[in-house]
Protein backbone atom coordinates (compact mmCIF):
# COMPACT_ATOMS: atom_id res chain seq x y z
CA UNK A 1 0.00 0.00 0.00
CA UNK A 2 1.02 3.62 -0.52
CA UNK A 3 0.53 6.62 1.73
CA UNK A 4 -2.02 7.95 -0.73
CA UNK A 5 -4.01 4.71 -0.80
CA UNK A 6 -3.84 4.41 2.99
CA UNK A 7 -5.27 7.90 3.47
CA UNK A 8 -8.07 7.33 1.01
CA UNK A 9 -8.96 3.92 2.44
CA UNK A 10 -8.92 5.35 5.97
CA UNK A 11 -11.25 8.20 5.05
CA UNK A 12 -8.63 10.89 5.70
CA UNK A 13 -8.50 14.01 3.52
CA UNK A 14 -5.68 13.54 1.02
CA UNK A 15 -3.74 16.26 -0.81
CA UNK A 16 -1.75 15.63 -3.98
CA UNK A 17 0.11 18.16 -6.09
CA UNK A 18 1.23 18.23 -9.69
CA UNK A 19 4.78 18.84 -10.86
CA UNK A 20 5.84 19.22 -14.49
CA UNK A 21 9.26 17.58 -14.98
CA UNK A 22 11.89 20.05 -16.20
CA UNK A 23 13.46 20.22 -19.62
CA UNK A 24 16.72 19.07 -18.12
CA UNK A 25 19.17 16.18 -18.18
CA UNK A 26 19.90 16.44 -14.45
CA UNK A 27 17.83 15.86 -11.32
CA UNK A 28 18.59 19.13 -9.57
CA UNK A 29 15.72 21.31 -10.81
CA UNK A 30 13.19 18.51 -10.31
CA UNK A 31 14.22 17.89 -6.72
CA UNK A 32 14.40 21.60 -5.96
CA UNK A 33 10.80 22.04 -7.12
CA UNK A 34 9.67 19.03 -5.12
CA UNK A 35 11.42 20.28 -1.99
CA UNK A 36 8.85 23.07 -1.53
CA UNK A 37 6.09 20.53 -0.93
CA UNK A 38 8.02 17.87 0.95
CA UNK A 39 6.00 16.65 3.91
CA UNK A 40 2.92 18.75 3.16
CA UNK A 41 1.37 16.69 0.35
CA UNK A 42 0.66 12.98 0.34
CA UNK A 43 1.96 12.39 -3.18
CA UNK A 44 3.35 14.30 -6.14
CA UNK A 45 2.07 13.77 -9.67
CA UNK A 46 4.65 13.95 -12.44
CA UNK A 47 3.16 14.76 -15.82
CA UNK A 48 3.82 12.69 -18.94
CA UNK A 49 4.40 15.04 -21.83
CA UNK A 50 1.64 17.43 -20.79
CA UNK A 51 0.39 19.47 -23.73
CA UNK A 52 2.19 16.95 -25.95
CA UNK A 53 5.45 18.76 -25.20
CA UNK A 54 8.79 17.20 -24.34
CA UNK A 55 10.20 17.24 -20.81
CA UNK A 56 12.15 14.76 -18.73
CA UNK A 57 10.15 11.53 -18.86
CA UNK A 58 7.54 10.99 -16.17
CA UNK A 59 9.02 7.55 -15.46
CA UNK A 60 12.50 8.95 -14.78
CA UNK A 61 11.11 11.86 -12.77
CA UNK A 62 8.97 9.56 -10.64
CA UNK A 63 11.92 7.27 -9.99
CA UNK A 64 14.10 10.21 -8.95
CA UNK A 65 11.42 11.46 -6.59
CA UNK A 66 10.94 8.01 -5.05
CA UNK A 67 14.69 7.67 -4.53
CA UNK A 68 14.71 11.02 -2.71
CA UNK A 69 11.95 10.02 -0.30
CA UNK A 70 8.89 11.45 -2.05
CA UNK A 71 5.81 9.46 -2.99
CA UNK A 72 5.14 9.95 -6.70
CA UNK A 73 2.00 9.52 -8.75
CA UNK A 74 3.24 8.39 -12.14
CA UNK A 75 1.18 9.87 -14.93
CA UNK A 76 1.26 7.53 -17.91
CA UNK A 77 -0.27 8.33 -21.29
CA UNK A 78 -1.32 6.03 -24.10
CA UNK A 79 -0.13 8.50 -26.71
CA UNK A 80 3.55 7.67 -26.94
CA UNK A 81 3.98 3.93 -26.33
CA UNK A 82 2.66 0.63 -27.60
CA UNK A 83 1.58 -2.14 -25.23
CA UNK A 84 5.08 -3.63 -25.06
CA UNK A 85 6.63 -0.35 -23.93
CA UNK A 86 3.75 0.51 -21.61
CA UNK A 87 3.96 -2.82 -19.79
CA UNK A 88 7.75 -2.71 -19.59
CA UNK A 89 7.65 0.81 -18.19
CA UNK A 90 5.06 -0.19 -15.61
CA UNK A 91 7.31 -2.98 -14.38
CA UNK A 92 10.29 -0.63 -14.33
CA UNK A 93 8.37 2.01 -12.42
CA UNK A 94 7.36 -0.52 -9.78
CA UNK A 95 10.97 -1.64 -9.43
CA UNK A 96 11.80 1.97 -8.48
CA UNK A 97 9.01 2.09 -5.89
CA UNK A 98 6.53 4.02 -8.02
CA UNK A 99 3.17 2.40 -7.30
CA UNK A 100 0.61 5.19 -7.71
CA UNK A 101 -0.54 5.52 -11.33
CA UNK A 102 -2.70 8.08 -13.11
CA UNK A 103 -3.57 6.65 -16.52
CA UNK A 104 -4.42 9.15 -19.26
CA UNK A 105 -4.97 9.12 -23.01
CA UNK A 106 -2.59 12.05 -23.58
CA UNK A 107 -2.90 15.31 -25.49
CA UNK A 108 -2.91 15.40 -29.29
CA UNK A 109 0.68 15.71 -30.62
CA UNK A 110 -0.57 18.19 -33.23
CA UNK A 111 -1.00 20.69 -30.38
CA UNK A 112 2.47 20.13 -28.92
CA UNK A 113 6.04 21.28 -29.50
CA UNK A 114 6.65 18.65 -32.21
CA UNK A 115 3.37 18.52 -34.16
CA UNK A 116 4.81 16.12 -36.72
CA UNK A 117 5.08 13.39 -34.04
CA UNK A 118 3.01 10.27 -34.67
CA UNK A 119 0.61 9.23 -31.88
CA UNK A 120 0.51 5.56 -30.90
CA UNK A 121 -2.69 4.88 -28.93
CA UNK A 122 -2.16 1.11 -29.14
CA UNK A 123 -4.16 0.80 -25.90
CA UNK A 124 -6.66 3.24 -24.44
CA UNK A 125 -6.62 4.38 -20.83
CA UNK A 126 -9.10 1.76 -19.61
CA UNK A 127 -7.04 -1.00 -21.23
CA UNK A 128 -3.87 0.24 -19.51
CA UNK A 129 -5.74 0.23 -16.20
CA UNK A 130 -6.70 -3.37 -16.93
CA UNK A 131 -3.05 -4.24 -17.63
CA UNK A 132 -1.91 -2.61 -14.36
CA UNK A 133 -4.67 -4.38 -12.42
CA UNK A 134 -3.81 -7.76 -13.95
CA UNK A 135 -0.16 -7.23 -13.05
CA UNK A 136 -1.18 -6.55 -9.44
CA UNK A 137 -3.95 -9.09 -8.96
CA UNK A 138 -2.85 -11.97 -11.19
CA UNK A 139 0.85 -11.32 -11.73
CA UNK A 140 0.55 -11.73 -15.49
CA UNK A 141 1.55 -9.75 -18.56
CA UNK A 142 -0.92 -9.17 -21.40
CA UNK A 143 0.84 -12.06 -23.16
CA UNK A 144 -0.03 -14.38 -20.26
CA UNK A 145 3.55 -14.66 -19.03
CA UNK A 146 3.97 -14.62 -15.26
CA UNK A 147 5.58 -11.80 -13.31
CA UNK A 148 7.90 -13.04 -10.57
CA UNK A 149 6.93 -10.29 -8.10
CA UNK A 150 3.59 -8.57 -8.86
CA UNK A 151 3.60 -4.77 -8.37
CA UNK A 152 1.23 -3.28 -5.73
CA UNK A 153 -0.18 -0.61 -8.02
CA UNK A 154 -2.77 1.93 -6.87
CA UNK A 155 -4.55 2.79 -10.10
CA UNK A 156 -5.96 6.21 -10.85
CA UNK A 157 -8.14 7.73 -13.57
CA UNK A 158 -8.92 11.26 -14.71
CA UNK A 159 -12.41 12.74 -14.58
CA UNK A 160 -14.27 15.94 -15.39
CA UNK A 161 -16.45 17.40 -12.60
CA UNK A 162 -19.91 18.44 -13.78
CA UNK A 163 -22.96 20.12 -12.33
CA UNK A 164 -25.09 17.01 -12.76
CA UNK A 165 -28.49 17.27 -14.49
CA UNK A 166 -31.31 15.25 -12.96
CA UNK A 167 -30.78 12.32 -15.35
CA UNK A 168 -26.97 12.34 -15.29
CA UNK A 169 -25.09 9.12 -14.59
CA UNK A 170 -21.31 8.88 -14.09
CA UNK A 171 -20.99 6.28 -16.84
CA UNK A 172 -17.42 7.16 -17.78
CA UNK A 173 -16.17 6.90 -14.21
CA UNK A 174 -18.10 3.67 -13.61
CA UNK A 175 -16.46 2.17 -16.71
CA UNK A 176 -13.04 3.15 -15.36
CA UNK A 177 -13.87 1.55 -12.00
CA UNK A 178 -14.76 -1.63 -13.89
CA UNK A 179 -11.33 -1.40 -15.56
CA UNK A 180 -9.57 -1.20 -12.20
CA UNK A 181 -9.51 2.48 -11.19
CA UNK A 182 -9.20 2.94 -7.42
CA UNK A 183 -8.97 6.74 -7.28
CA UNK A 184 -9.56 9.68 -9.59
CA UNK A 185 -8.07 13.12 -9.96
CA UNK A 186 -10.22 15.66 -11.74
CA UNK A 187 -9.91 18.72 -13.91
CA UNK A 188 -10.08 22.06 -12.06
CA UNK A 189 -13.26 22.72 -10.09
CA UNK A 190 -13.42 26.25 -8.70
CA UNK A 191 -17.13 26.20 -7.79
CA UNK A 192 -17.85 24.74 -4.32
CA UNK A 193 -21.58 24.44 -5.00
CA UNK A 194 -20.90 22.42 -8.16
CA UNK A 195 -18.37 20.31 -6.25
CA UNK A 196 -20.94 19.51 -3.58
CA UNK A 197 -23.58 18.48 -6.11
CA UNK A 198 -21.10 16.44 -8.16
CA UNK A 199 -19.78 14.49 -5.16
CA UNK A 200 -23.30 14.02 -3.78
CA UNK A 201 -24.39 12.45 -7.07
CA UNK A 202 -21.30 10.22 -7.17
CA UNK A 203 -22.12 9.13 -3.62
CA UNK A 204 -25.73 8.40 -4.57
CA UNK A 205 -24.46 6.26 -7.47
CA UNK A 206 -22.14 4.31 -5.17
CA UNK A 207 -18.98 5.67 -6.80
CA UNK A 208 -17.33 7.14 -3.70
CA UNK A 209 -17.54 3.77 -1.92
CA UNK A 210 -15.45 2.20 -4.68
CA UNK A 211 -13.11 5.01 -5.66
CA UNK A 212 -11.48 7.97 -3.92
CA UNK A 213 -12.21 11.25 -5.71
CA UNK A 214 -9.68 14.09 -5.50
CA UNK A 215 -11.01 17.34 -6.94
CA UNK A 216 -8.65 19.50 -8.97
CA UNK A 217 -7.96 23.02 -7.72
CA UNK A 218 -5.07 25.47 -7.95
CA UNK A 219 -3.79 28.95 -7.14
CA UNK A 220 -4.87 31.27 -9.98
CA UNK A 221 -2.15 33.64 -11.11
CA UNK A 222 -4.31 36.61 -12.18
CA UNK A 223 -7.67 37.66 -13.60
CA UNK A 224 -6.16 37.39 -17.06
CA UNK A 225 -5.04 33.86 -16.33
CA UNK A 226 -8.53 33.01 -15.04
CA UNK A 227 -10.13 34.23 -18.26
CA UNK A 228 -7.63 32.24 -20.31
CA UNK A 229 -8.53 29.12 -18.36
CA UNK A 230 -12.22 29.72 -18.98
CA UNK A 231 -11.60 30.12 -22.70
CA UNK A 232 -9.04 27.35 -23.24
CA UNK A 233 -9.45 24.57 -20.67
CA UNK A 234 -12.32 22.27 -21.53
CA UNK A 235 -14.86 21.94 -18.73
CA UNK A 236 -13.29 24.63 -16.53
CA UNK A 237 -15.42 27.51 -15.21
CA UNK A 238 -14.03 30.19 -12.95
CA UNK A 239 -16.93 32.29 -11.61
CA UNK A 240 -17.05 35.97 -12.52
CA UNK A 241 -17.05 36.93 -8.82
CA UNK A 242 -13.70 35.13 -8.45
CA UNK A 243 -12.27 36.97 -11.46
CA UNK A 244 -13.45 40.32 -10.06
CA UNK A 245 -11.84 39.51 -6.72
CA UNK A 246 -8.54 38.89 -8.50
CA UNK A 247 -8.92 42.14 -10.48
CA UNK A 248 -9.55 44.18 -7.36
CA UNK A 249 -6.77 42.63 -5.29
CA UNK A 250 -3.62 44.64 -4.62
CA UNK A 251 -1.62 41.46 -5.23
CA UNK A 252 -3.47 39.09 -7.56
CA UNK A 253 -0.95 36.29 -7.17
CA UNK A 254 -1.31 36.33 -3.37
CA UNK A 255 -5.10 36.55 -3.69
CA UNK A 256 -5.11 33.50 -5.95
CA UNK A 257 -3.31 31.52 -3.29
CA UNK A 258 -5.83 32.65 -0.67
CA UNK A 259 -8.65 31.54 -2.95
CA UNK A 260 -7.03 28.13 -3.31
CA UNK A 261 -6.68 27.84 0.47
CA UNK A 262 -10.36 28.69 0.89
CA UNK A 263 -11.29 25.93 -1.55
CA UNK A 264 -9.23 23.42 0.43
CA UNK A 265 -11.09 24.45 3.58
CA UNK A 266 -14.49 24.23 1.88
CA UNK A 267 -13.77 20.94 0.16
CA UNK A 268 -12.67 19.34 3.44
CA UNK A 269 -16.32 19.64 4.53
CA UNK A 270 -17.84 17.80 1.53
CA UNK A 271 -19.01 14.31 2.58
CA UNK A 272 -17.63 11.59 0.35
CA UNK A 273 -14.79 13.67 -1.09
CA UNK A 274 -11.41 11.96 -0.63
CA UNK A 275 -9.26 15.04 -1.10
CA UNK A 276 -7.89 17.61 -3.53
CA UNK A 277 -5.35 17.60 -6.32
CA UNK A 278 -3.53 20.94 -6.61
CA UNK A 279 -2.18 22.10 -9.96
CA UNK A 280 -0.27 25.31 -10.63
CA UNK A 281 1.02 25.05 -14.22
CA UNK A 282 1.83 28.76 -14.50
CA UNK A 283 3.58 28.93 -11.10
CA UNK A 284 6.14 27.01 -9.10
CA UNK A 285 5.38 24.61 -6.29
CA UNK A 286 5.98 27.26 -3.64
CA UNK A 287 2.54 28.61 -4.66
CA UNK A 288 1.04 25.23 -3.77
CA UNK A 289 2.93 25.16 -0.49
CA UNK A 290 1.67 28.61 0.49
CA UNK A 291 -1.95 27.73 -0.36
CA UNK A 292 -1.80 24.61 1.79
CA UNK A 293 -0.22 26.56 4.65
CA UNK A 294 -2.95 29.22 4.47
CA UNK A 295 -5.60 26.50 4.64
CA UNK A 296 -4.33 25.09 7.95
Amino acid sequence: MTQLSDKIHNGEFAITAELVPPISATRHQLLEEASHIRGIVDAINVTDGAGASTTMSSFSAAALLAADGFEPVLQITCRDRNRIALTADLLGAAAHGCYNLLVLMGDDPAKGDQPEAKPVFDLDSKQVMQVATALREEGVLPSGKSVSEPPPFFVGAADMPVDPPADWKPEGLLAKIDSGAQFSQTQFCFEPEVAQRYIARLTDEGVTEKLGVLLGIGPILSARSARWMNDNLYGVTIPEKTIKRLEQAADAKSEGRKLCAELIQQYREIPGLAGVHIMAPAQKTDAIAEAISLAE
